[in-house]
């Protein structure tokens, strides 16, 4: 298993708008095959600035997904809101303390 981090940063205009987006497709994203957690944060000083935490069982579950029809329909309608470029890593978890 391993963790993929998304930074994302929105115009001030589309935040509402990506926050509706992501309500109608976030049970389909964790619903995906090999993605095992899913959480939406968004930074307390730039309200504009959101990370998405995904845990996926495999490398080959995430890029099944990021090649999907669902991942191109969400990229599709969320990349025009963007007021900088994304980032993503891909991170192993080495702990975890509950």
């Amino acid at each position: 298993m391993f963790v993929r981090i998304v930074k994302l940063s929105f115009a001030e205009e589309n935040i509402e708008q990506f926050l509706a987006n992501f309500e109608t497709v976030k049970q389909k994203i964790r619903n995906f095959k090999g993605c095992q957690f899913l959480e939406l944060y968004q930074d307390k000083n730039n309200t504009n600035i959101f990370f998405t935490y995904s845990y996926w069982a495999t490398e080959d579950d995430l890029n099944n997904y990021r090649h999907s029809d669902l991942f191109k329909g969400i990229w599709a309608e969320t990349k025009p809101m963007f007021n900088a470029k994304p980032e993503a890593w891909s991170v192993d978890k080495l702990e975890s303390l509950a």
